[in-house]
């Protein structure tokens, strides 16, 4: 083991929230219908541009709760202790408002989510979460 001292790790991850908006097998498609998913893309985008990342990502293995959203703390956030948020059948303009309402105002770890979301959250497998990060 070194017996220099360690120097300040510089602060890792993003500087703002990301949102990954899963567009794989059922999310964004057909299998959900009713649903203008190029629209909601567009306005989470939108609504977040400047604030937070908004990515598509593809299938997250969680179809049963489609359409999913996934809301990742920055890097001020997860030092405060934020977790990435797994919200699930996002089918309607008002939750996206919400998650941009949320996102906008620094995310998890930094604003409290709009208390409607907790309709919204569920916990997908350790292993679903881990393909996120991975």
């Amino acid at each position: 083991m070194s017996r220099r001292p360690r120097k300040d790790v510089p602060a890792q991850g993003a500087p703002r929230p990301t949102v990954s908006v899963c567009r794989g097998c059922c999310c964004g498609t057909e299998k959900i219908p009713g649903v203008d998913h190029a629209a909601q893309l567009s306005r989470l985008r939108s609504g977040l541009e400047g604030a937070a990342t908004v990515r598509a990502v593809d299938c997250l293995d969680a179809c049963e709760q489609g359409n999913v959203i996934v809301v990742q703390p920055s890097a001020d956030g997860r030092r405060a202790g934020g977790r990435p948020v797994w919200l699930g059948l996002v089918n309607d303009e008002h939750a996206e408002q919400d998650i941009v309402t949320w996102a906008a105002a620094g995310g998890p770890g930094l604003a409290d989510a709009p208390d409607i979301l907790d309709l919204y959250v569920f916990q997908p497998s350790r292993r679903v979460r881990a393909g996120l990060d991975g």
